[in-house]
């Protein structure tokens, strides 16, 4: 006996097709939790990374902290010892060196053949790649610098309130977030990891020397105070060191003193965040020429 078929309604085929096709938003979330997931799994399988990145930076602290612990008095500042000065330093060193090496897992991605195989799966958006390992990277990030914050307390550096360490977060995603993206791009844009990796050790060690974080602008050349002025981590490393040794802070703040202007607490948070903003426009044809 055969049944009849009634046609669908225009109606019941919209709510059909709503359905099988998810929200975008919702596709991207899921794709980003599923991805990111997929870097710690490989970090658990991996703990030497993790345990590398935060060993690395308390030894820095305690040996460079001990390196110049008879320093003369009032060398950095009437009652600054130089725990509280480099403490900021090294928060932002360690940060900017995980965020300098994202692109690698990207790198080795494209090596092994994972990342065609992705940039070929039905996601919705395969910028959802970028946001994984720049959520992955952040994590990381704040994990060192919770580590580094606490032994900074325990030789002497003080621990700053929560409105300092809320500060200090957010001058962390911001350093991190422009130069993981700037370390994406270079994934997506070199030929290999050697390249990549050549890019790392040239750009790592000269930037952080040409800082704030080991010594103050007015010890160094006329020609290094020009460059550290122009260093992005420079413009990270005195708002928080700022936090370490003033009780009382205000946007207002004047946190750094170039040859050619001073900058205040707020107007640093401005120029990591235009910094942000220009390695993204940086990288979008890049990105978009590698996901088309």
């Amino acid at each position: 006996m055969s049944q009849s078929l009634s046609p669908l309604s225009p109606n019941s085929l919209i709510e059909r097709q709503e359905q099988v096709t998810e929200n975008p938003v919702n596709e991207f979330f899921q794709e980003t939790v599923a991805l990111t997931k997929r870097l710690f799994i490989q970090l658990q399988r991996r703990p030497s990374t993790l345990v590398a990145g935060i060993v690395q930076p308390l030894m820095w602290l305690i040996l460079f902290g001990a390196l110049f612990q008879y320093a003369p008095e009032g060398l950095l500042g009437e009652g600054v010892n130089y725990s509280q000065f480099l403490a900021p330093g090294v928060i932002i060193f360690t940060a900017f060196s995980g965020a300098l090496n994202a692109g690698l897992p990207v790198m080795f991605d494209r090596e092994f053949g994972f990342l065609n195989r992705l940039l070929v799966a039905p996601l919705s958006t395969r910028f959802s790649i970028v946001a994984a390992s720049t959520l992955y990277i952040i994590a990381l990030s704040f994990l060192q610098t919770a580590a580094i914050v606490g032994l900074s307390a325990v030789v002497g550096a003080g621990l700053p309130g929560i409105a300092g360490l809320s500060a200090i977060a957010l001058i962390v995603f911001f350093i991190v977030a422009g130069v993981t993206a700037l370390s994406l791009g270079l994934a997506f844009a070199l030929p290999g990891h050697v390249e990549l990796i050549a890019v790392i050790f040239v750009t790592n060690l000269p930037l952080l020397f040409a800082s704030t974080a080991l010594a103050p602008l007015n010890f160094m050349a006329n020609w290094l105070k020009v460059v550290a002025s122009l260093n992005p981590l420079t413009y990270a490393i005195e708002p928080i060191r700022y936090i370490y040794l003033n009780g009382e802070w205000s946007l207002g703040s004047i946190v750094l003193e170039t040859p050619w202007l001073n900058l205040s607490f707020g107007a640093s948070l401005l120029a990591l965040f235009a910094f942000d903003v220009v390695i993204l426009l940086l990288i979008q044809p890049i990105l978009r020429r590698r996901f088309a």
